[in-house]
């Protein structure tokens, strides 16, 4: 079985360094070969794509854009009435792809909009998500890229996002019924809306088009204190086949932990 790949995600690692591209060599500088990132749109693209080019790592997943941040957007897939929104930043984010050779992008749902009821919108927000994801999936294929889709937990990290667990994400990407349109596993929303790793991976695993990890409940290294066991996690995906990266999305406790080079440099299955 080949080992594990991981990727550091530059939106929460080498955070002292202000510019992405600054990230970008000091990923490749702690041995990663490959990165992900949240939003890069305020960083200059062909600057971006000249260290790209330089470091020789990959880009292999970014988001589309949140929308109007200060207005309180997270994103504008399953929000009503924002739909030329959602499309203007998926062109924008189409445009990102394509210039780094990115083959993901992160469609995000958003957020219940404020003073709605969740239950009562809960269907027009679904129709609306459905509908995007049909567009984008119809605009991605054409360029070889694959659409994710992320629950992200409300009990911590966002009470308002409407996408919030493996479970309604299926059921989405079942109604959307495109095979470019996949499932984001973030190990760390994962566990705090439903604990039951082990079987909602054995049970969605042809839906996970990528894979992010971080330790719960303090979203720090893997290795550090918490609730999951990676290493047992990190063995059963290998058995079960898997071959796409594995995002690095934690606050580091003090830079890059000296294991984490070791499993970048051997893979998990060698430690």
């Amino acid at each position: 079985m080949p080992p594990l790949k991981f990727c550091a995600n530059l939106s929460w690692l080498f955070t002292d360094l202000p510019e992405f591209t600054q990230r970008i060599y000091a990923a490749a500088s702690a041995g990663f070969q490959a990165v992900e990132a949240a939003w890069l749109y305020d960083s200059d693209l062909q600057e971006l794509q000249r260290v790209k080019n330089a470091t020789g790592v990959d880009v292999v997943l970014i988001n589309t854009p949140l929308g109007d941040a200060k207005a309180g957007d997270l994103g504008l897939g399953a929000v009503p009435g924002r739909e030329e929104d959602f499309r203007k930043g998926l062109d924008l984010a189409m445009q990102y792809a394509k210039a780094l050779d990115c083959r993901s992008i992160h469609l995000m749902a958003g957020r219940v909009p404020v003073g709605a009821d969740r239950a009562t919108i809960a269907v027009e927000m679904e129709d609306t998500f459905v509908q995007n994801l049909k567009h984008a999936a119809d605009v991605l294929s054409n360029e070889g890229i694959t659409g994710l889709i992320e629950p992200i937990n409300t009990r911590i990290t966002d009470p308002r996002y409407f996408l919030d667990s493996p479970h309604q994400a299926a059921a989405i990407l079942q109604k959307v019924g495109h095979p470019n349109i996949k499932l984001q596993m973030d190990v760390f929303h994962w566990q705090i809306m439903d604990s039951n790793l082990t079987q909602n991976i054995h049970k969605y695993f042809p839906l996970i088009g990528h894979i992010q990890i971080a330790q719960v409940p303090s979203r720090n290294e893997p290795d550090s204190a918490g609730e999951i066991n990676f290493p047992y996690l990190f063995s059963l995906l290998e058995e079960m086949g898997y071959q796409g990266y594995i995002g690095c999305e934690y606050k580091p406790l003090g830079g890059i932990h000296p294991k984490w080079l070791t499993i970048l440099d051997q893979g998990p299955s060698q430690k």
